[in-house]
C-alpha cells in the first residue's frame, strides 16, 4: 500500500470474524504508511486487537463498549462518539462518522465548504457541534440564526433582525458565531448567498440579473464583485452548457 493521509478501519457486525493473525498483521504493516488511523463503529475493536491502540484513548460502538474495555486492558475506553488521541481516531458509529467526515471537512477546508456540505445535507446540527450535543441544543442561537440566512436570501435581513429572530443579542451572537465558525454573522450570510448564486449560476439558465435579485444584490456588477472576491472567477466564468442562453 501506499503512503496515504488517512486510512479507515470498519468492521460492520461481523468484526470477531475479521480478527485474525493475518488482518492484524496487514494492519500494523497498513499504519506505518498512514498518517492518521480511523477507525469506525467496530473498527477500533481490530485497531486494539492489532496494538494499535496500546496507551491511546479511545471508543467504539457503545454497544461492545463494556466488552471492548475488559478484552483491551491498554487502551483508556471512553463512551464518546469522536475520539482523537494523537494520530487515532476512533468514532462510536453511524451518526458519529458523520459528525467526524464533517470535522475533518472543516479542518482541511474550512468552515466556508462545512456550512456548504451542511446546506447541502440539510445538517444544520453540524454547526457549532458541541452545543448541538447537549440536550437544549433546539436552542443554539448560532442554528437559528444559520436557518434565518437561508430562509431570507432574496431579500436579506438585518443581523440586528436576525439576532433578534434568534433570540440574542447581536454582540452575543457575533461572540457565538466566531466560537463556533470563527467568524462573523455577516461574513457567513454572505456567504450563504453567494453559494446560492453559485448553485444557480452552474445549474440554471438564469441570467445574471436574475441570480443577483434572487440573491439579494442590487445589480449584476454588485453580484460579480463579491463573487469574485469570494470564488476569484467572474460569474459568467462558470455554469451553463455551450449554447445555454444566459
Amino acid at each position: 500500500m501506499a503512503q496515504c493521509d488517512y486510512l479507515c478501519v470498519v468492521a460492520s457486525y461481523d468484526y470477531l470474524k475479521h480478527d485474525t493473525a493475518s488482518l492484524r498483521q496487514a494492519l500494523r504493516q497498513a499504519a506505518r504508511k498512514c498518517r492518521t488511523l480511523v477507525g469506525l463503529d467496530s473498527g477500533p475493536w481490530l485497531m486494539a486487537s492489532a496494538g494499535l491502540l496500546d496507551g491511546k484513548r479511545a471508543t467504539v460502538h457503545w454497544e461492545m463498549l463494556d466488552l471492548f474495555s475488559e478484552r483491551f486492558l491498554t487502551t483508556d475506553a471512553t463512551r464518546q462518539r469522536v475520539v482523537y488521541d494523537g494520530n487515532r481516531v476512533t468514532c462510536a458509529g453511524a451518526m458519529a462518522a458523520f459528525d467526524l467526515t464533517r470535522q475533518m471537512i472543516q479542518s482541511h477546508l474550512g468552515n466556508a465548504i462545512a456550512l456548504d456540505v451542511d446546506a447541502m445535507l440539510m445538517h444544520d446540527e453540524g454547526l457549532g457541534m458541541k452545543d448541538a450535543r447537549r440536550p437544549n441544543s433546539g436552542h443554539n442561537p448560532v442554528q437559528r440564526a444559520i436557518a434565518e440566512m437561508h430562509k431570507n436570501i432574496e431579500r436579506p435581513l438585518p443581523l440586528s433582525d436576525i439576532a433578534q429572530l434568534a433570540a440574542c443579542p447581536l454582540k452575543t451572537l457575533s461572540r457565538r458565531f466566531q466560537a463556533s465558525l470563527g467568524t462573523s454573522p455577516g461574513q457567513v450570510y454572505r456567504h450563504i448567498r453567494l453559494s446560492e448564486a453559485r448553485q444557480l449560476i452552474e445549474s440554471t439558465s438564469l441570467s445574471i440579473s436574475e441570480i443577483a435579485l434572487r440573491c439579494g444584490y442590487e445589480s449584476p456588477a454588485a453580484l460579480s464583485r463579491a463573487f469574485r472576491l469570494r470564488f476569484g472567477v467572474a460569474p459568467t466564468a462558470l455554469g451553463l452548457p455551450q449554447g445555454a442562453p444566459r
